[in-house]
């Protein structure tokens, strides 16, 4: 590509230049040995280990009793899901240990099969979980529907309520939840004194100590709420009721390991399958929870959970937990938002958790012999109820899915998880079914015009009901067809295809619509369902083939009427890619007296058919004060550019307009208020409203050849810039002024031509060819060939110097001579984007324009004025239109910036 490189070797790297490019390093990070980072432990690991670990002590011995379990069990699946899990699972901040989730589960399978029995079943799932993960069914597991996810889960957490509340009121709990609901008028009865006085505190205390205000509130809500309530019921047990019972912790000497398992196959597997899904369900959402508390954390950047790891890790920590005779051990919402508040940075506070959990357990055993039964009861009692969340119950409403989260929850509370979940899952398929044969057909007429209205979705199932109603609506009338679904089946489809054929054939019209009346048509193009997004969108070629070179392709490729405007020449705007290629064909057919017709795809609307009507020159509507209207079809004899044109807004009228129309009819009575004057490049690639995701009334906006700001009272000076930015300062009063480059910039290919041009010499001539054989394909969007890829390229390339100069266009390059002198000055170092080099001349001049733009910015009067003031702001911005990706500078402030590039939200 021709170019004017300025050799540099005070500001640029050694060895490196313009055209250099930057490849990203395949060995490992500097400052290392190619392993994995060393373990590291901060300040805030440290104080956010303890802070988990004063939450996890009480919590691991609670679930423990409510489980009915050895009580060092509890302490020693904290540990295990502690070091384990937090060095080998998938989500750095989550902690695991016992849970709540699996307190009924477990608890029945100590009644049926015994503890040693339990801890083999704990290993079997832990293996199952191990063997999932490796098959990456974490996802899968997630894709069962949320009401019955979060139905296990609350039946779970009144199963467990239950069951404390039998403690709490000084009690023994029974075998189910059914029971415990049973025997509580008895329970009341009987109550102890002791046992409710030392429960209520501890739930008093729980509640009310996240709500103290003030300093002293702050300061005291350093110490987590589950440790302050047991410590002030033990500190009233040991004052008030020292006969209370106490936590037993027996000798490790006792401590039992697993045997094999004794019982039905089924049942045993049926009982594996149970612990893995809970735990596995119970890991992933909160894994997933931790992931959104630490998006949500400001300053940090830590990556999302890989949940196949994750569940891998899980299982290896079961696997261990059950041959040490610990607890079932999943990932804990309460410990994982603990550890996330707390301040923790990595896995080093998840595993120092476990460590103290460890000394705990040797140490510290006459210490926590000290709390009373009934503490733990109520701190577990309140986590269970805590598993019923409200915010779920009113979420699966919204989505008409609380008969599944019912019968979820009955289903666990009245006869065990597994059972509970078959029948969520049930209910799920019913519900389904019953949505998707469910359709109401309505017929009624409005003013002469048959109104048919769908309700639900269109299946093969509503198929006679619908031929049903569409044969009582009269040939040759006025139809509406009305669809309120989002499903079409097959069969549906045709049958209302077919009876529209037939009743336009008919002499009828019909219209089929959507939900609010908007009509629904067939894509103009199935090829461009890539750009969904931007329907009245023509001029893109997501879809090109390579034409033959034979020519016999496409037969409708040289048929047909001459094309009226074969040729339109080059202007200022941009070649679209791949079109250089059909225009000189079409150059070439043309000048050998070929005729060719371009054609183009009529859009099909299939809910919008008229009967065929005769050609009236002198149509009534037009003199009895109707207004007159144009469609598409209408201008099909006209040329291609009227074709597109009217195609183009009359799927504005019919797709957009019925959308916008309210906000610009807000924006017609109040006027424009838009936030920041935008002044970019009149190239068609640069789509403003696109890249900056902005839409009526945000952005006023300033288009010329080359991105350029004149300085006041500059040499052929173009008074409409400065107007516009006098208008947007002083009258609109924006609150920034950006100033938007992109890549390939015809304007600047022009002025680097010819600067090659004035120098004339050869070795500019070589090295410019040698860099643009260097960097073609590293900026394919550039003008490095001098084919017109940015604004006004062509022309640019092929006009002599002498002849060019009075142009208008010519004229206009010169307000970017400042920038192309400032590139070449040793005085200014280069704009850059960040971690590389400028790919070629073009990009550099395209970076330092953006900058020398923004210095002529500040020469303005209105601008300076404002900037004094400090109510405006400016800003920097190059678009790679090859790349879609945008820079913004960095420091608008600074005379040669550095380009940032912008990471996706």
């Amino acid at each position: 590509m021709p170019a004017c490189i300025p050799t540099r070797t005070e500001n640029a790297p050694s060895g490196f230049s313009p055209t250099t490019r930057i490849r990203p390093s395949h060995g490992p990070p500097p400052g290392g040995d190619g392993h994995r980072p060393r373990f590291r432990i901060s300040g805030a690991d440290l104080s956010a280990s303890i802070t988990v670990f004063l939450i996890a002590v009480p919590m691991s011995l609670g679930l423990a009793v409510a489980i009915g379990a050895p009580l060092e069990a509890g302490l020693l699946a904290a540990a295990v899901g502690g070091i384990v899990a937090g060095l080998l699972g998938g989500s750095t901040l989550q902690v695991s240990g016992p849970s709540a989730g699996l307190t009924v589960v477990t608890a029945g399978l100590i009644q049926n099969y015994g503890w040693r029995t339990t801890c083999a079943i704990t290993v079997g799932a832990g293996l199952l979980q191990l063997v999932l993960g490796s098959l990456r069914a974490a996802r899968s597991a997630l894709a069962v529907s949320p009401a019955i996810v979060h139905g296990t889960l609350a039946g779970i957490g009144v199963a467990i309520a239950l069951a404390q509340l039998h403690i709490v009121l000084g009690g023994t709990p029974q075998s189910s939840a059914v029971a415990n609901a049973l025997a509580l008028p008895g329970q009341f009865a009987r109550v102890a004194p002791a046992a409710p006085l030392i429960g209520g505190l501890t739930i008093a205390v729980l509640v009310l100590w996240p709500r103290i205000p003030g300093r002293t509130g702050r300061a005291l809500r350093r110490i987590p709420a589950a440790l302050a309530s047991v410590a002030a019921a033990t500190a009233l047990a040991a004052v008030a009721a020292p006969g209370i019972a106490r936590v037993d912790l027996p000798s490790w000497r006792a401590h039992a390991l697993p045997e094999l398992p004794h019982g039905p196959v089924l049942g045993l597997l049926g009982a594996v399958f149970t612990v893995m899904l809970v735990a596995s369900l119970e890991s992933l959402l909160s894994a997933m929870a931790v992931d959104k508390l630490t998006a949500d954390r400001p300053g940090t950047t830590g990556r999302r959970a890989d949940l196949d790891r994750e569940l891998r890790g899980q299982g290896i920590a079961n696997a261990v937990s059950g041959l040490l005779g610990g607890l079932p051990v999943s990932g804990g919402a309460v410990r994982g938002t603990a550890n996330v508040r707390a301040g923790a940075t990595g896995r080093a506070s998840t595993v120092l958790h476990g460590v103290w959990m460890l000394l705990a357990a040797g140490l510290l055993v006459g210490v926590l012999e000290w709390m009373p039964l009934a503490a733990l009861a109520a701190l577990v009692m309140v986590v269970g109820l805590q598993m019923v969340s409200y915010a779920h119950i009113r979420n699966v409403h919204k989505h008409r899915e609380f008969l599944v989260y019912g019968a979820t929850v009955a289903g666990v509370v009245g006869f065990g998880v597994l059972e509970g979940v078959t029948s969520g899952i049930a209910v799920a398929v019913g519900v389904a079914l019953h949505r998707l044969a469910r359709t109401r057909i309505a017929l009624h007429e409005d003013g002469g015009v048959h109104r048919l209205l769908a309700r639900g979705q269109l299946t093969f199932l509503a198929v006679p009901r619908l031929s049903r109603t569409l044969g009582q609506i009269p040939p040759g009338a006025n139809a509406v067809v009305e669809l309120d679904g989002s499903f079409m089946d097959h069969a549906a489809y045709e049958t209302l295809q077919h009876w529209q054929e037939a009743h336009v054939a008919q002499g009828g019209t019909v219209d089929v619509t959507g939900r609010e009346g908007s009509r629904i048509a067939e894509p103009t193009s199935a090829a461009h369902t890539c750009c969904r997004p931007w329907t009245p969108w023509r001029n893109h070629h997501c879809d090109d083939r390579a034409p033959d070179s034979a020519g016999s392709g496409n037969p409708a490729s040289l048929a047909g009427s001459p094309d009226p405007d074969p040729d339109p020449g080059p202007g200022p705007g941009s070649t679209p890619p791949g079109t250089a290629s059909r225009s000189a064909a079409l150059r070439t057919a043309v000048h050998r007296g070929t005729a060719v017709r371009r054609t183009t795809t009529p859009e099909k609307t299939m809910p919008h058919a008229t009967a065929p009507r005769a050609h009236e020159p002198h149509s009534p509507a037009l003199h009895d004060g109707s207004p007159a209207t144009v469609s598409a079809g209408s201008l099909t004899s006209r040329r291609p550019g009227s074709r597109q044109l009217a195609s183009g807004l009359s799927s504005f009228q019919r797709d957009t307009a019925p959308l916008v129309r309210d906000e610009l009819a807000r924006l017609a009575r109040e006027g424009q208020q838009p936030s920041q004057l935008f002044l970019t490049c009149a190239d068609s690639r640069l789509v403003t409203s696109m890249i900056t995701s902005s839409g009526p009334g945000d952005l006023f906006t300033v288009r010329n050849v080359g991105n350029f700001v004149p300085l006041p009272g500059a040499e052929a000076s173009d008074d409409s810039v400065a107007a516009a930015i006098e208008y947007a300062v002083d009258i609109l009063r924006v609150e920034s002024i950006t100033v938007c480059g992109h890549s390939g910039c015809g304007a600047m290919t022009a002025l680097l031509n010819d600067a090659n041009d004035a120098k004339g010499t050869k070795e500019v001539k070589e090295t410019a060819n040698a860099n643009a054989s260097d960097n073609a394909d590293n900026a394919p969007d550039t003008a490095s060939t001098g084919a017109g890829t940015g604004t006004g390229t062509s022309t640019s390339t092929s006009t002599s110097t002498s002849t060019a100069a009075s142009t208008p266009l010519r004229r206009w390059l010169r307000h970017g001579q400042p920038s192309l002198d400032r590139m070449l000055s040793r005085h200014h170092s280069w704009a850059r984007i960040s971690g590389r080099m400028p790919a070629d001349a073009v990009e550099q001049l395209c970076l330092t324009n953006v900058i020398q733009q923004l210095e002529h910015l500040r020469a303005h009067e209105s601008v300076a004025r404002r900037l004094a003031e400090g109510t405006l702001e400016l800003h920097g911005m190059y678009f790679h239109v090859g790349e879609a990706q945008a820079y913004l500078l960095t420091d608008s402030h600074e005379l040669d910036g550095v380009f940032a590039q912008v990471a996706p939200a």
